[in-house]
């Protein structure tokens, strides 16, 4: 999500930019523009003074801008700390059975997954990382593939050995995946 709202945030802070900063070069230039448009000609200014005093004497402007100004402020530290927030999960919470639970780091499950998939028959490398939340984690795998193997077994073996055990082992009621599988590149074989 946090991928969205920063394209979204960007996408829109562009657009504004270049809508406005458009419209003073059309100014500047001298193009004649629409009778409603608020700049007229190259000597005129983006704010008068009238309109930079015009608000101040009234009882609703300065808690308008205030309100807008601290709006503006938390939706800026809300953007920030999404930022830092990290998206890979630090542990995960599994059932002890004696109603308090247990931790369980997150980095050593997505080793044991990622050991249990590099040994699957025909996997080169695997890389596994855990996102969501630590009650209902979900895994992301990249499997990169040797030339002979073949997908629908490797991702067969991923999804009823390491996977399952994952998810027993953690004691998970499911354990999504989304896997991506990468070709070895490997050179031409000469025949001779």
């Amino acid at each position: 999500m946090i991928k969205t709202v920063n394209r979204v945030l960007l996408g829109l802070a562009g657009l504004v930019l270049v809508v406005v900063g458009g419209a003073v070069l059309a100014t500047g230039l001298g193009l004649s523009m629409p009778s409603w448009w608020p700049w007229d000609g190259k000597d005129d200014v983006l704010l008068g003074k009238d309109d930079r005093t015009r608000w101040r004497d009234e009882g609703w402007w300065w808690p308008t801008v205030i309100a807008v100004l601290a709006v503006l402020v938390v939706l800026a530290l809300w953007w920030l700390l999404a930022q830092l927030r990290r998206g890979r999960l630090a542990e995960v919470l599994v059932d002890s059975g004696d109603g308090e639970g247990a931790l369980l780091r997150g980095r050593a499950l997505e080793g044991a997954l990622g050991d249990e998939a590099e040994a699957l028959d025909g996997v080169s490398a695997a890389k596994v990382t855990l996102t969501g939340r630590r009650t209902a984690p979900r895994a992301r795998v990249r499997l990169l593939m040797e030339p002979h193997a073949a997908p629908g077994l490797a991702l067969r073996g991923l999804s009823e050995g390491a996977l399952t055990h994952a998810r027993t082992s953690a004691g998970l009621d499911a354990l999504p995946a989304e896997v991506r599988l990468k070709a070895v590149k490997h050179r031409a074989e000469r025949v001779s």
